[in-house]
């Protein structure tokens, strides 16, 4: 095994890169409230000449996302661009109008479906696919809340198109659940899911596109760092598309990569690695310049 490189600051490493791909939630906010330090070091980087493009898997469009990023204080100059997983999965929805779709997820989703054409379902028998941004109420819900409904589309056969691959995330000092972890829950029943999201190559086509109209010429993928928490999602899409990556090891793992002195200990961050088949270039604890 080979273990992630300490990275305590981008600094270190700025001068090798001339796009970031950073994740949001768990990078540079925990849904409550932006940090400080991480914002500062994305927007250090721009100014000293590159280019970042916040790549989410939230399930909503990214105009719809840039106002929540705006309340929690991220400051605009920390990014030049941004993608969402929302952005990829339209596509993936819109080869299936009209449907009709079993739509799980709550009310604050519904602009991922704003203009396609999609009728809308709430008998799993009538339903031609299932569309998942997360549990309906995320406060309370757990994946087996939904295992009688998803049980009946997964013997029916029909496709689960999951618009938020994250199996979970960090709401202030909670864990909650997001759509990946239902997408997992009918896999395991035998239904067929569709992600276009992290780690799935979409999103990262998506954002690589994005990056050129914020920069001059192609994008040198040898030049590109991805920067996120998840080793499911950020870490794999990262190494499947063959680009460098920074481990946030904090995050959604809590103190599982931190040393009893509060310091990152490289191995433990190899340990949450390895045990997803994965790896990543660098490693942290979060983000800094």
């Amino acid at each position: 095994m080979t273990l992630p490189s300490p990275l305590p600051r981008l600094s270190a490493v700025a001068g090798d890169y001339d796009l970031l791909l950073c994740d949001v939630w768990g990078v540079i906010h925990n849904g409550r409230e932006s940090w400080p330090g991480p914002c500062a070091a994305l927007q250090a980087f721009r100014d000293q000449g590159g280019t970042v493009v916040l790549i989410s898997n939230s399930p909503r469009p990214a105009s719809d996302v840039v106002a929540q990023l705006d309340g929690l204080g991220v400051p605009r100059a920390a990014w030049d661009g941004f993608v969402t997983s929302g952005d990829a999965t339209r596509r993936e929805l819109a080869k299936r109008a009209p449907g009709p779709a079993l739509i799980i997820g709550p009310p604050r989703d519904a602009p991922l479906y704003a203009g396609l054409g999609l009728e809308v379902t709430e008998d799993v028998a009538a339903a031609a696919f299932v569309s998942v941004t997360g549990p309906r109420d995320d406060t309370t819900e757990t994946p087996e809340d939904y295992r009688a409904e998803l049980s009946t589309a997964a013997a029916r056969g029909i496709d689960l198109i999951c618009a938020n691959p994250d199996r979970v995330v960090q709401r202030g000092d909670t864990l909650i659940y997001c759509g990946g972890s239902l997408a997992d829950l009918y896999a395991q029943l035998g239904g067929p899911v569709i992600m276009a999201g992290k780690p799935f190559a979409p999103i990262y086509d998506l954002a690589l596109t994005e990056a050129t109209r914020h920069r001059p010429g192609p994008v040198d993928r040898s030049r590109v760092l991805c920067i996120g928490d998840g080793v499911i999602t950020d870490v794999l899409g990262a190494e499947q598309q063959g680009l460098d990556c920074l481990f946030i090891a904090q995050g959604i793992h809590g103190d599982a990569a931190r040393r009893g002195d509060g310091t990152l200990d490289p191995a433990r961050a190899g340990d949450l690695l390895v045990a997803e088949g994965t790896s990543a270039r660098y490693a942290a604890l979060d983000l800094a310049w």
